[in-house]
């Protein structure tokens, strides 16, 4: 794509962003208000299980849509500075380590869930950033997040919380320097290696700002239109599954001290769809009726970091041999952390 190509479309993108800007901020700060709103307008009650299925559904989707919105057009602003060849060049070799520790702790401070990181992660794919590294970003930020590290502070003491934050960051950033040795590139479906060589060709001294937004407009329509839909069935799922988790089931299943509990616990957690904060009433749960730390902590990591409605998402983007790549390795970190934690608390 060059700046030449950016150029013939029949509107003033500029203008078009600025009044598109504030719409986007108003309604991302509206989204409980009008998921309310939204959710008055059926006959379902918030306390049931269907209500707070329908609820959930309704807030979800346009945040996410409206972050993948929002974080394609920048990715492909920042496309027009930099070509794919450029990005890989910095942040590939011996700096791939620093990439994957630098992208690991910027999911840290972003307080997403699973699916709410994905735009994130496939602004970065499209912009060519290698692999491992979005993979890196897409396990820390629902898995190392101040709602979990908040929560063991609370109730165990900031040595378990260091210790969580220490083992969650190694999980991030040895699964996806792992990935990255792996060079799974060309496991990414075709139309991302589509997205990604097309950016490569961009004079940078040529291209104006109009041509820019231009190119972050074109990024919008080229991913939002192939993946939204993928968007709306994962968080369908997720939805169901938020509203119809059986929490008394799991307690009693998982607060029983085998050695197969571990397992089982990331077993259960990986087709539920929860951020940490929604998540808490099971841990406390489980950790009241007497099961181990080890055991609750790989519960929460494989909801945060596993999630089924997160692999539906991903599908669109991955192909299925990486998607089993990326669930094998960050599985066996958590199954690591669980059954060590069991062991030090022991």
């Amino acid at each position: 794509m060059t700046a030449r190509s950016l150029r013939p479309m029949g509107f003033d993108p500029v203008l078009l962003w600025l009044l598109a800007a504030p719409a986007w901020v108003l309604l991302y700060t509206s989204l409980v208000p009008l998921a309310d709103l939204a959710f008055g307008l059926t006959p379902l009650a918030r306390d049931t299980r269907l209500g707070e299925a329908v609820w959930f559904f309704a807030y979800d989707t346009p945040k996410v849509l409206l972050l993948l919105t929002g974080v394609v057009f920048a990715m492909g602003i920042i496309r027009s500075f930099f070509s794919p060849e450029r990005t890989r060049a910095l942040l590939a070799g011996r700096r791939e380590g620093i990439g994957n520790a630098m992208a690991a702790s910027l999911g840290i401070v972003t307080p997403f869930c699973s699916c709410s990181a994905i735009p994130l992660f496939i602004g970065f794919v499209s912009a060519g950033v290698p692999l491992g590294v979005t993979f890196s970003f897409l396990i820390a930020a629902p898995l190392v997040n101040e709602v979990a590290l908040g929560l063991l502070f609370a109730t165990l003491g900031w040595r378990i919380a260091l210790t969580y934050l220490t083992f969650g960051l190694a999980i991030a950033i040895s699964a996806g320097w792992v990935i990255g040795k792996l060079r799974l590139e060309g496991w990414l479906e075709p139309w991302v290696l589509t997205i990604q060589a097309g950016g490569a060709g961009i004079p940078a001294a040529s291209v104006t700002w109009p041509d820019r937004i231009r190119a972050g407009t074109e990024a919008v329509r080229e991913i939002v239109g192939r993946v939204w839909y993928w968007i709306i069935a994962g968080i369908a799922v997720g939805a169901l599954i938020h509203g119809y988790a059986p929490e008394e089931l799991l307690a009693s299943i998982m607060g029983k001290e085998a050695w197969w509990s571990v397992p089982a616990a990331v077993l259960i957690g990986v087709p539920m769809y929860s951020n940490a904060a929604g998540i808490i009433p099971v841990v406390e749960a489980l950790l009241g009726k007497g099961a181990a730390l080890g055991t609750v902590l790989a519960f929460m990591m494989s909801v945060t970091a596993l999630s089924l409605p997160e692999m539906v998402i991903l599908r669109k983007v991955l192909s299925m041999k990486l998607i089993v790549a990326f669930v094998t390795v960050v599985t066996i970190g958590i199954l690591a952390v669980g059954f060590l934690f069991n062991l030090l608390i022991a």
